[in-house]
């Protein structure tokens, strides 16, 4: 069986606030440390008011500080929109604060709109083009310092917080790949290259200083409850937003709607089928068969499970029903 993480996005429903998808964060996160999920990761967008983990270093203290044992991180952050020191400093002193705890997921894409990217990025000099050299000199920071150093990341020098490359095409994993890091695919909304990423990955591997062979972790869209036809009711909300997000008209996670997908007209319904295809969404056996499957089919080391459902406790309990499902062991 592979391992389960959680990846979560801080989704902020309608009649919601970003204080309270932030707290409903740490729960989740609690409730995933004590079901044995392997790492909680939360991702970086801007300029999205269904999203709260803008500043997603802020999101991670604020879950690690309301956990214990479970890894916490970035999955991830959008490295052009920042200086690598500035990075190297944030997880730093997360590290520091939470030894042994702490990964830092990188990708390439803005995770905005580009009259938003060019806000966050005014004084910044390159964007995606640098990313090789961008993830190459964050890395150099959490080395140890050489004699005469110009730039000492303080906290973070020396602490090799765990790097992940993330990707939705070949681009990441060629990196991945060429650096020896683990390659995380983004199949829960850009599915259509994987196989051809995961090719890539595989046969240019180089083993590194933090890994000697290749590791895929893949995101996958899940929802769980107690029988098929409640969580197909629950996915409708993962469904409108990305219907909403596709036509222009991103907002606030939205309540479920029965026969939402059925309702859809041609060219909505082929939104749905092109980004959500890998999806599995279902009760208990459904689920145990479909993240089987899909990571036998692949390969996957680890499964990084989103789950967008308008009420946090059926989230929290969809992660309940997946983990029973697939055998996790909870902490004592």
């Amino acid at each position: 069986m592979p391992i389960l993480s959680v990846l979560d996005l801080s989704p902020v429903a309608e009649g919601s606030t970003p204080g309270q998808a932030l707290n409903n964060s740490r729960d989740l996160a609690r409730h995933a440390e004590r079901l044995g999920y392997r790492r909680f990761w939360l991702a970086e967008h801007h300029n999205m008011t269904g999203i709260a983990s803008a500043a997603t270093a802020v999101a991670i203290a604020h879950v690690a500080q309301g956990t214990r044992t479970i890894r916490v991180g970035a999955g991830g952050i959008m490295l052009p929109n920042h200086a690598p020191l500035t990075i190297a400093e944030q997880f730093g002193t997360l590290e520091s604060l939470y030894p042994g705890r702490i990964d830092l997921g990188l990708g390439r894409a803005p995770g905005a709109d580009m009259a938003t990217a060019r806000a966050l990025r005014r004084t910044l000099v390159g964007g995606e083009d640098r990313f090789p050299q961008d993830v190459a000199e964050l890395m150099a920071y959490f080395r140890d310092p050489e004699p005469g150093q110009a730039v000492v990341a303080t906290p973070g020098a020396g602490l090799k917080v765990p790097v992940y490359i993330l990707g939705s095409s070949t681009f990441g994993a060629q990196l991945a790949a060429y650096l020896g890091l683990p390659f995380a695919f983004a199949a829960h909304f850009a599915p259509q290259q994987l196989e051809e990423a995961l090719a890539y990955y595989r046969a240019g591997f180089r083993p590194s200083e933090q890994l000697d062979r290749p590791y895929v972790i893949l995101g996958v869209n899940t929802v769980a409850a107690e029988t098929d036809d409640e969580a197909a009711f629950l996915f409708t909300s993962t469904q409108q937003a990305f219907v909403n997000l596709r036509t222009g008209r991103p907002g606030r996670m939205p309540p479920p709607v029965a026969g939402y997908a059925e309702a859809l007209d041609p060219a909505h319904r082929a939104i749905l089928d092109g980004v959500l295809s890998q999806a599995v969404v279902g009760g208990p056996q459904t689920v145990r068969r479909g993240l089987t499957a899909f990571a036998a089919a692949h390969g996957a080391d680890e499964l990084i499970l989103a789950t967008q459902v308008f009420d946090h406790h059926k989230r929290v309990r969809s992660f309940e029903i997946a983990a029973e499902a697939m055998g996790l062991s909870a902490a004592a």
